[in-house]
């Protein structure tokens, strides 16, 4: 019997691709581990109207972890227009698989990191970013992003049901609406808890303390969200007086977006909710070459759930054509996890290496090497 058993979730698109080269990589480690597949995408949808059928939620309980590839999400609208012809009009509602696995699961906490590895062509601006004195840079900047609360947890509402109405209408800002037709407005929710603010901002302080980081930066905009704002504000400068070595400072999310294009070596982790941490996590994708070198991990008290940052790629789904870096470095992030330190250790070596030598690249780094070409080039120096 295998050590661990890794629920083995290609999703959509590319993530097939993108699996395929993780699995050659691990296999080649002898990670003692066995792959239960795992429906989940946009292809259950169509065809079941769930995306997250109840059969792959039932074998996620029997597993050590997940790992996964790439999902599809589009509006609801066209969601329910690409459901199989005996599914339309049964009231169906599309929600997205990952969200519902990090909800269901409880894997509150979102780890991004992007980190820029010396010779990637795609670092900040199209070049190695340099000192006045001459010398890169590095970039290395984790996220920690709230990962079922927020702007995405699911509570929303078109039409405005008259009981939802009313119940808000205790704010005088909410009579205008009716004027509109409750028929006509649709309505988002942004619920954020202590627990889960705290929660989240604890993890980056202790992030920081254990990996001897020195700055934390809170990404908010409780200028305006003053509520859910000022919640996630105040947790996270109670929490900063129990790290009086940590530097904590606040940004709002309009400004750091600004600030982290132009200066982005100064920053280190980053804590925000659920949209916000989204956004960030992009913007710090862009600035160490794309989304082809972002991992994360979907983490819980008990489980967690590995997927790199970018999304399915259906025009290259097949082709074996995309960037599997960051697929990698997400499988990395689970040997972490998982305490297979060394295999972790040796894995971002040789994805280091690789992307040094430069030998082997995939398109968007100006090559022509293949998915599989550059798993099989990390796999000389890795096992």
């Amino acid at each position: 019997m295998a050590k661990y058993s890794i629920a083995w979730m290609p999703g959509d698109g590319i993530g097939n691709d993108v699996m395929g080269a993780a699995r050659l990589v691990l296999d080649a480690m002898g990670l003692d581990a066995e792959y239960p597949h795992c429906d989940i995408g946009w292809e259950f949808w169509c065809n079941e109207g769930n995306a997250l059928p109840d059969r792959t939620i039932k074998a996620l309980r029997g597993t050590t972890c997940g790992l996964f590839g790439a999902i599809t999400s589009k509006p609801q609208d066209e969601a329910k227009e690409e459901l199989i012809p005996e599914l339309k009009g049964t009231g169906l509602v599309y929600f997205s698989p990952i969200v519902k696995l990090r909800q269901l699961f409880n894997l509150h906490t979102n780890i991004r990191p992007c980190k820029s590895y010396p010779g990637n062509p795609l670092n900040y601006r199209g070049n190695q970013i340099t000192n006045p004195g001459g010398g890169e840079v590095m970039i290395d900047q984790v996220v920690f992003r709230e990962n079922t609360e927020g702007s995405y947890g699911g509570v929303e509402f078109h039409p405005l049901p008259e009981g939802v109405y009313t119940a808000l209408c205790a704010n005088p800002k909410m009579k205008p609406w009716k004027d509109k037709g409750l028929e006509n407005v649709a309505l988002s929710t942004r619920i954020v808890s202590k627990q889960g603010c705290t929660s989240i901002c604890r993890q980056a302080f202790e992030f920081a303390k254990q990996t001897g980081r020195k700055r934390v930066t809170l990404v908010e905009k409780p200028n305006v969200l003053r509520e859910t704002g000022g919640l996630m504000t105040r947790c996270f400068r109670e929490l900063a007086k129990s790290y009086p070595d940590i530097w904590a400072d606040e940004a709002n999310i309009d400004a750091i977006c600004m600030w982290m294009f132009k200066n982005p070596q100064d920053y280190s982790v980053l804590v925000a909710e659920n949209m916000f941490g989204d956004i960030i996590s992009d913007l710090c994708a862009g600035l160490v070459g794309g989304l082809g070198f972002a991992p994360s991990g979907n983490m819980g008290d008990k489980y967690a759930v590995f997927e790199p940052t970018h999304g399915s790629a259906p025009k290259y789904a097949g082709q074996f054509k995309v960037n599997p870096i960051a697929m990698l470095l997400t499988a990395k992030m689970m040997l972490e996890w998982l305490k297979e330190t060394d295999k972790a250790t040796r894995l971002e070596a040789a994805v280091a290496r690789v992307i040094k030598e430069g030998k082997v690249r995939t398109y968007d780094m100006g090559g022509k090497a293949s998915t599989m070409d550059v798993a099989k080039e990390v796999v000389r120096y890795a096992s």
